[in-house]
């Protein structure tokens, strides 16, 4: 005689419980198990009709054939581990914070060599360009260049301590 459906609730009302710990047992991961639990009860429902005799056994190998499909398809390839086998992807903030460095050095300097430089590095004119807007000579353009790159280069918010970083790669 096949049970019917009303059978299946009194089944899941009954061994429910036993079938989680099973399930729990081969995962060890209380969430995990009550996945498998209810995956493995929703294929018995639809054969239901099939069983014959006592069903613990038929939903049981369903429940252990649900599980070993899922640890086939898991890729086991990654462990936690306490220290990081290699260093994360960059996120950008540390070119947004040198940009900021770069924009306080140019708010630092003088209004005509933060003109020049503006105009000859950001807009990409050349010095002719550059002399035309500015209202004055090619060799003023350059002495200004040549004098607002010097102090970039010493500007501390731009100097590299070479010694901090090699302290903090230790």
């Amino acid at each position: 005689m096949a049970p019917d459906r009303v059978d299946f609730d009194q089944f899941v009302a009954a061994r429910s419980t036993a079938l989680l710990r099973t399930a729990y047992l081969l995962t060890r991961d209380h969430a995990l198990a009550e996945d498998l639990l209810q995956t493995a009860l929703a294929k018995a429902w639809f054969s239901w009709s099939r069983v014959t005799g006592h069903p613990e056994p038929y939903v049981r190998k369903i429940l252990l054939n649900t599980y070993n499909s899922w640890w086939r398809r898991r890729w086991n390839g990654e462990h936690a581990t306490d220290e990081l086998p290699e260093s994360g992807v960059p996120d950008g903030t540390d070119a947004v914070d040198a940009g900021n460095d770069l924009w306080d050095a140019m708010g630092r300097l003088p209004r005509r060599q933060r003109a020049v430089v503006v105009l000859r590095y950001f807009e990409d004119l050349t010095e002719a360009q550059t002399a035309d807007l500015l209202g004055c000579s090619v060799g003023t353009v350059k002495s200004q260049t040549s004098k607002a790159l010097a102090k970039l280069r010493i500007d501390p918010a731009l100097a590299e301590d070479t010694h901090e970083t090699t302290e903090e790669r230790a």
